[in-house]
């Protein structure tokens, strides 16, 4: 069952080209700008699904933002509630806490984009860093962001 356009955006041929780059580079163990790549068990087939992402601190917490909405890995997310950060030989297992006030949403997609802009703000339309906070907090439903807690030691 695929989700209606409005909940998701499909990456376009250079993005996608841009995250098997990405991925490839996160399982030799390179980070490009703190990516990883984020493995979630299939919320109906129990296999791991892998997608790179972006780790984002704010605050001394880490945060996965969905800059393409509603995405599968997001759905998996929420039904497994952890997954892991990988990067080469190293696994990170997490639990994951989704952020539902649009309020407590704004200061991390402010520092997203700030970050990661030249990247993602073609999935941000009409908003950037610079914008208001009433801004942010009225997009934030589209954008889907957890809150990373390591659950052990790397290996």
């Amino acid at each position: 069952m695929t989700a209606p356009a409005a909940d998701r955006v499909r990456p376009g041929r250079t993005a996608t080209a841009f995250n098997t780059v990405v991925a490839w580079l996160a399982r030799r163990g390179v980070s490009v700008y703190g990516s990883r790549e984020l493995a979630v068990r299939g919320r109906t087939s129990g296999e791991w699904r892998t997608v790179p992402v972006n780790v984002l601190v704010v605050d001394g917490a880490e945060h996965l933002v969905a800059a393409r909405g509603v995405t599968q890995w997001v759905r998996n997310m929420r039904a497994a509630g952890a997954g892991e950060l990988r990067l080469g030989r190293t696994v990170e297992p997490f639990t994951a806490t989704e952020l539902t006030d649009p309020a407590a949403k704004v200061p991390v997609l402010r520092a997203y984009l700030r970050r990661w802009a030249w990247e993602v703000g073609a999935f941000f339309p009409g908003l950037s860093a610079d914008s208001t906070d009433g801004e942010l907090a009225a997009a934030a439903a589209r954008y889907p962001v957890f809150v990373v807690a390591r659950t052990c030691a790397r290996r």
